[in-house]
């Protein structure tokens, strides 16, 4: 009976703390729209566009189809190098992943990693990057979604 109510609370306790973990955005425009806005606003910003990674373009090169799916990593090397100097394995999560897909219900969706999750992950509890990070994604996002 002990076991049954301690995991009935852990899952409880994942299942509250998960919608922390991600920022999910609806876009009013499609997948390749809403990266292009993305790419123009962190430009536009002086944050780099490292990168975009098309998943549906790869699926089809393994003979398989799925949603649009894009990946645009952005960062800052201001920023990167201030998180990384508190702590180095933030490393794993920079620079910024924002993921753009369209669900089984054909909306668009704009996700990407809770800036404030940064500091429960890793040691950068105070660290003034965060509040900045959060704020500047949310800026681009917001303006991609319109």
């Amino acid at each position: 009976m002990r076991f049954k109510f301690l995991l009935f609370t852990f899952i409880c306790t994942v299942a509250l703390n998960a919608g922390n973990y991600y920022i999910i955005k609806s876009s009013k425009n499609s997948v390749d729209a809403t990266v292009k806005k993305i790419e123009k606003s962190a430009k536009e910003k002086g944050l780099s566009v490292f990168g975009i990674f098309d998943h549906k373009a790869n699926a089809k090169k393994a003979d398989m189809n799925i949603m649009d799916a894009k990946v645009i990593t952005i960062g800052s090397a201001k920023m990167g190098t201030r998180i990384l100097r508190r702590d180095p394995k933030a490393g794993i999560e920079l620079p910024v992943r924002v993921f753009v897909y369209k669900d089984y219900d054909d909306h668009v969706k704009i996700e990407y990693l809770n800036p404030r999750e940064f500091e429960n992950r890793f040691d950068l509890k105070g660290c003034g990057v965060i509040p900045m990070m959060d704020k500047v994604l949310n800026e681009i996002t917001d303006k991609a979604s319109k």
